[in-house]
């Protein structure tokens, strides 16, 4: 019997607050997919300046409640956006479309509290666009005991054994998604989960502290290919301080952004802050890929790296000076194997909507801490 596949639109809007990728895939929620289209959309800068100055006065869930006028403001200008370019690649593909994946713009995230807010409405995005949405996808998860997130690995997963299958390269294979916040992913060699095989955790800061740094101290977004970090000198003494204390034992903790700031770099000039920020993300980063190894064994290990960190050369520079680049551990792009590293979050939540709605699970115990596997994403149609 013919396995029924479906085609699914995901969009996601990551930390860095700056715009929409947008993905068109195939797939059967399970062993396979395939990519139609990758897009990106920025924001435009009302929308951008009204989502950065809005996180950066929400800080607990007492804040959702003061501000909750604004965020919806800000909701409802969001969901047009994604509204206007969910049609605009309707016009384009002129397929026909099972169901929108609509991740949102997370605005808080604390995993302590159970709490994980993405700006987002659905049920207005599906009465636009004609077509089932599927959204909220972390709120599942908490209530089943987890942390709302990661919820790409099992997508990983399957895009890992997509590669192998191509490129044959062998396992063991792990995922570094260098985001807002780095996470990793361990593979396992089979394309449908049926168990919680596959774990993974977040391990520290990606490009959030870089990105602060640099909005904050120039008229820049980021710091393209890390050249104006590459230009500092890394102050040592406050990076070695800022390392003591920041710890974790145990990488249990699904991280926010907020969990970490800049303000131990505050008194140096614009390129030697955002040298010891990078360097000082650049550590951490190597410290989780460190206690993976200890965790699995010494077996070589090929890490495929993902995620806009990728593209800040002298950021994966300073990771791998840190003693990555061993015998037992090889880094690459992931785009070297045919996957394009700016979308595979988007793709994610293509291939999570898909899930969804086939009510299979998109988080196990062993990737955020949930009790059992638990599927997620609320689907609405409002046409």
């Amino acid at each position: 019997m013919k396995k029924k596949v479906y085609t699914a639109l995901g969009l996601m809007s990551g930390t860095s607050m700056d715009g929409v990728d947008a993905s068109v895939i195939e797939s059967d929620g399970k062993s396979e997919y395939s990519t139609i289209l990758d897009r990106y959309f920025e924001y435009n800068g009302d929308i951008y300046k009204n989502l950065i100055t809005l996180r950066n006065k929400i800080f607990s869930p007492e804040d959702l409640k003061k501000y909750s006028t604004d965020l919806s403001s800000v909701e409802k200008e969001i969901t047009l956006f994604h509204a206007n370019i969910v049609n605009l690649i309707f016009e384009e593909l002129k397929i026909e479309i099972d169901f929108v994946g609509f991740h949102g713009q997370t605005i808080f995230h604390d995993s302590s509290k159970k709490v994980s807010i993405q700006l987002g409405d659905g049920k207005l995005l599906s009465q636009l666009i004609k077509k089932k949405v599927i959204y909220n996808f972390r709120q599942n998860d908490l209530k089943n005991g987890g942390q709302g997130a990661p919820l790409t690995p099992i997508f990983h997963n399957l895009m890992v054994n997509k590669i192998n299958k191509k490129y044959k390269i062998g396992f063991p294979i792990s995922v570094l998604n260098i985001g807002g916040i780095s996470n990793i992913t361990k593979t396992v060699n089979k394309e449908d989960i049926k168990e919680e095989s596959i774990y993974a955790y977040d391990i520290g800061p990606g490009n959030c502290l870089i990105d602060e740094w640099i909005r904050k101290k120039s008229n820049k977004k980021y710091d393209e290919n890390g050249l104006i970090a590459k230009s500092g000198t890394t102050n040592n003494l406050i990076l070695n301080q800022a390392l003591e204390n920041f710890n974790i034992d145990t990488y249990v903790k699904s991280l926010d952004i907020k969990d970490f700031d800049i303000s131990f770099v505050k008194g140096l000039s614009l390129e030697d802050g955002a040298s010891t920020l990078t360097n000082y993300s650049a550590i951490l980063i190597s410290q989780g890929i460190e206690y993976t190894k200890e965790v699995n064994s010494s077996e070589k290990v090929k890490w495929l790296i993902c995620g806009g960190g990728r593209k800040n050369k002298y950021l994966i520079e300073c990771i791998k000076d840190n003693g990555i680049n061993s015998k037992n551990i090889s880094l690459e792009l992931i785009d070297n194997y045919g996957i394009n590293g700016d979308f595979v979050e988007s793709q994610a939540f293509g291939y999570l909507a898909i899930r969804s709605y086939l009510k299979l699970p998109i988080s196990y115990p062993q990737t955020t801490g949930c009790k059992k596997p638990s599927t997620g994403g609320v689907i609405v149609e409002n046409f």
